[in-house]
């Protein structure tokens, strides 16, 4: 199937309190991949597990059965707590976004999810104005998906087509 990549170039982002922000976009790589577009997942702040099997969700697991999906995780280790974050996660942070930026120039991807890159925002571990630039500098034929924060960040999201909250209305770690 040949996909028509003329219809590509939205931004679409996946923010709230609420769970499955992730796996919404993932839900979009999935209708994607069976579209005939490349799929190309960045993820930020993962825990960085030794193995695939410990930290990855079902999702990208089936995701991978697909030739056109891949994804590539960067993590240090460990959370990112308390009120100053650590070097190394700001680090391994900007090293993620410089990947972010040289796969958006990749021929080979169609869209491109930067999971969890407003967390990183709200974490402090990247600049606001970055992503902004990302966004306004991104080529007109790559679709871009970005996910996480629990806060808004109006500036990002006037320059989004596509801006879903998920909200939580009720949760079982709330009993």
């Amino acid at each position: 199937m040949q996909a028509d990549k003329s219809k590509l170039g939205q931004v679409h982002i996946f923010w709230g309190n609420g769970k499955g922000k992730t796996t919404s976009a993932l839900g979009t790589a999935l209708r994607a991949v069976g579209n005939g577009y490349s799929v190309h997942l960045v993820q930020f702040m993962t825990d960085g597990a030794s193995s695939l099997e410990q930290q990855t969700p079902g999702e990208i697991l089936a995701l991978q059965k697909f030739e056109t999906f891949s994804f590539k995780r960067f993590g240090t280790g460990d959370w990112v707590t308390g009120k100053k974050p650590k070097d190394a996660h700001i680090e391994k942070v900007n090293e993620a976004f410089e990947y972010l930026q040289q796969s958006l120039k990749n021929e080979s991807y169609d869209i491109i999810i930067a999971d969890e890159i407003l967390y990183a925002i709200q974490l402090s571990l990247l600049e606001e104005n970055k992503v902004i630039g990302l966004i306004k500098n991104k080529p007109k034929n790559k679709e871009l998906i970005l996910t996480g924060s629990h806060i808004p960040f109006p500036k990002i999201f006037e320059l989004a087509d596509l801006v879903t909250e998920i909200k939580k209305i009720k949760h079982p770690y709330d009993k």
